[in-house]
């Protein structure tokens, strides 16, 4: 048989093992059609030269052209610098309009815009979560037509007045995505002690970028976490919580699995390599004139912050290795940092600078470099965390995420170990942000060759594709959870 694309020479990393460079895999139709030991036709041969091949990462949090939002990206930049980096399908979110109400939602409609703008201009592919900030009578029976359209799951939070709920409105929001297996997610920080420390930092005028950390304590995320997952025990339901950041409030999720509780946990690069020494540098060299900007600690801002030492850090590596942390996203949300649009909206109160970072082009970089060139993790993990895990999660198992026949040939090159070795530099990237928060962290290894659904799509820092290439992604449920104890007849 003569296939479209056969790639060798490959050390082939699956979830479950490294094949040898002796495999070939055949490509046919965009899906990997044969992985076999011994040699295969096609039409195009890639010669992989001994370095490492993986699944296309699933980046299953991106900020992306949010309605009044000045932290999103657009669907065509961000998928573009996306590939740059190896990610081959990103999850955007569909915000619920905050004018929905107990008469009308609007979120059919909403939904519906989303896909139209994202239409046409994504360089790779892509699906939509949905946000829910207000759980009205009529944005719960619009649930079934959303599952029905692709969007399974959903995304809910404890802080931000304008997106909070309720302990009485998660709790209904989780039996609804109970009943329609909808995977559920949670932004998990108290919201009245981050109002309380707001207050009260306001008060004595202390409003550097670096009290953003001050207002968001440990504690903070420490009782929320706890709190959802007490709620989740209410609906028996699996929760995802997301960008976790601090050892307190990721002992309580490796707790829950301990106890064969379904409850998951994401964190992002930031939480693995940034500290709010970064802010806190610029906040005291400003009252000795050392450096001429003081805001420049703006450019770290995100919720949760920053943590405040290199053994919060550590803690949160030792939690994806040990398998508490189940996937690896960016929470790509950037803003430029010398616009008055951007961070410097900011200027004179914290509470004004635009959440986030830009993630989505460095983050499969940044764990590869640190996690498996420095032999924190395998190969193997790192696909795990990057790519597997996230389609079993969220309904893409099957066809994403793995090396196996029968799924997209989304698939990932990368250079030789110890071929580059470098400190990442803003000019380096393919964004067109103004800077970048991981500036100065060693590079040891990028992407060399993205390939998504067998055409490849990016090469030798070239993109090979036009805008429109990425498909929408209609997803399934999860299949990550298992078997669920009963509802509660009460409930049901």
């Amino acid at each position: 048989m003569l296939y479209d694309t056969v790639i060798h020479n490959g050390l082939i990393v699956t979830s479950s093992e490294i094949l040898p460079t002796s495999t070939y895999i055949g490509i046919k139709d965009g899906k990997i059609s044969k992985i076999s030991n011994t040699p295969l036709d096609g039409d195009k041969v890639i010669n992989c030269n001994g370095a490492h091949v993986t699944p296309g990462g699933i980046d299953p949090h991106v900020h992306l052209e949010e309605p009044k939002s000045i932290y999103s990206d657009t669907f065509q930049h961000a998928t573009k610098i996306a590939i740059r980096g190896g990610t081959t399908t990103v999850i955007s979110f569909s915000l619920q309009n905050d004018q929905d109400n107990e008469e009308n939602s609007s979120i059919i409609q909403d939904t519906f815009e989303y896909l139209e703008n994202a239409r046409g201009n994504c360089y790779c592919d892509y699906g939509f979560h949905l946000i829910v900030r207000n759980p009205t009578t009529p944005l719960i029976k619009s649930l079934p037509k959303l599952v029905e359209l692709g969007l399974t799951s959903c995304k809910v939070y404890t802080t931000y007045d304008s997106m909070k709920l309720t302990d009485h409105q998660i709790l209904t929001i989780m039996l609804e995505s109970r009943k329609l297996g909808i995977t559920q997610m949670i932004h998990a920080e108290n919201s009245d002690i981050i109002q309380f420390l707001n207050e009260k930092l306001e008060s004595k005028n202390l409003l550097d970028p670096y009290y953003h950390a001050v207002s968001r304590p440990n504690e903070a995320e420490d009782e929320a976490t706890y709190r959802v997952i007490q709620l989740s025990k209410i609906i028996n339901i699996p929760l995802l919580i997301v960008h976790m950041s601090s050892k307190i409030a990721l002992d309580h999720v490796q707790n829950a699995q301990n106890e064969s509780l379904p409850i998951f946990a994401e964190t992002c690069p930031q939480y693995l390599f940034l500290t709010n020494n970064l802010m806190k540098t610029c906040h005291n060299h400003s009252h000795h004139h050392q450096i001429k900007d003081s805001f420049q600690g703006a450019k770290y801002i995100c919720s949760p912050p920053l943590r405040d030492t290199q053994q919060d850090l550590e803690s949160v590596w030792k939690s994806l290795i040990n398998g508490t942390i189940t996937i690896f996203a960016s929470d790509h949300a950037p803003s430029n940092y010398d616009d008055l649009k951007g961070k410097k909206l900011g200027l004179g109160d914290y509470k004004k600078i635009p959440n986030g970072l830009s993630g989505v082009e460095t983050r499969l970089p940044l764990l590869w470099s640190h996690g498996v060139s420095n032999q924190r993790i395998s190969p193997i993990k790192f696909v795990q965390l990057t790519s597997t895990n996230v389609a079993k999660l969220y309904g893409l198992d099957g066809i994403k995420g793995d090396v196996k026949v029968g799924y997209d040939a989304d698939l990932v090159i990368w250079h030789n170990e110890d071929e580059l070795n470098y400190e990442l530099k803003n000019e380096d990237l393919g964004h067109e942000f103004d800077y970048t928060a991981f500036e100065g962290i060693k590079i040891k290894n990028w992407p060399k060759i993205t390939i998504i659904r067998g055409e490849v799509v990016y090469k030798n820092d070239e993109i090979l594709v036009e805008k429109g290439y990425g498909n929408f992604l209609k997803r399934g449920k999860s299949n990550m959870t298992g078997e669920l104890r009963e509802l509660n007849p009460i409930l049901s």
